[in-house]
């Protein structure tokens, strides 16, 4: 059923306000998914503050253009039905899900990109996907700060630990 002039007014309109709150943007495909596939992935992106837009590629663009980001060409979107994947959070965030998503399930393939306003060829964009995120990041700059601590506190504590053992076994001595 073809979407009447006010729908595709009110579906540009939320594209416009999803590119201005959005950290950036992932192609995604997805023929192929189920229904409850679907309800699934919008479930996991919500989660981590993404959300998923299925909209025609045309009125992607005139939203795009709108609101100054770069148009996307057809041959990067391919002629299959595309899902726009925003992440307002952190900007790996729903390009990540989309990613783990299509490992489990093949009609899901990331095919592009958009962050800093620069357009991602669909390499790119799997490459960007497959970051850690930010919470990752941290956690990993936080195990290795403490593992040096960790290192040195053991270092001080085996001398100590040897000597105090060491008299505890001269006193038993004395002691006999």
């Amino acid at each position: 059923m073809a979407l009447t002039k006010d729908q595709k007014k009110a579906q540009v309109a939320d594209i416009r306000d999803a590119i201005k709150k959005t950290k950036s943007l992932a192609f995604m495909k997805y023929r192929g998914l189920s229904v409850s596939d679907i309800d699934d992935l919008r479930g996991k992106m919500l989660e981590k503050n993404a959300r998923m837009k299925v909209a025609k590629k045309t009125l992607f663009n005139i939203a795009a253009k709108e609101e100054g980001y770069p148009e996307v060409s057809d041959e990067a979107f391919g002629n299959e039905p595309i899902a726009f994947v925003f992440s307002f959070e952190d900007e790996i965030s729903g390009a990540k899900v989309a990613f783990e998503f299509g490992k489990k399930n093949d009609a899901v393939e990331i095919v592009g990109g958009v962050v800093d306003g620069k357009l991602l060829s669909k390499e790119d964009a799997v490459e960007f996907a497959k970051m850690l995120s930010k919470e990752e990041l941290l956690s990993k700059f936080a195990a290795m700060l403490r593992a040096p601590l960790g290192n040195f506190a053991s270092m001080c504590g085996s001398p100590l630990g040897a000597f105090a053992r060491a008299v505890n076994e001269v006193a038993k001595n004395k002691e006999s």
